[in-house]
């Protein structure tokens, strides 16, 4: 996909959820409709599946997973004072050998072409 979102540099703004449909519109033919239905269907479908406790694997693009975090002490950084912290459960996501390598692979050009400038 050869699209200005795509050739960014890494200091670019986050790829919107309304630029996803924009693109889904642009590249695939949805109406602006569709390609919003689609786009929250399934941020709705990888949340309900994390918030059930199951992980979400993404073939190529990576993993994500819910993690417990086990109680703790903390302190608040105004006061120095002692607070607990619960148990929680976050969200965890490990990109996949393929992210890494395309991402390894465009900071290497990347790098070599701005030490030619």
């Amino acid at each position: 996909m050869t699209d200005e979102s795509t050739s960014e540099s890494p200091q670019a703004t986050a790829l919107t959820k309304a630029q996803l449909v924009d693109l889904l519109f642009d590249h695939v033919g949805l109406s602006k409709r569709e390609a919003k239905e689609m786009v929250d269907a399934f941020f709705d479908m990888v949340a309900q599946r994390l918030i059930a406790g199951a992980d979400v694997k993404l073939s190529g693009f990576g993993n994500f997973q819910i993690r417990t975090k086990a109680p703790r002490p903390g302190r608040n950084p105004r006061t120095g004072e002692l607070v607990p912290i619960d148990e929680r459960r976050v969200v965890t996501f490990h990109a996949s050998s393929k992210l890494k390598e395309q991402i390894q692979s465009t900071a290497a050009v990347q790098s070599s072409a701005s030490e030619r400038i």
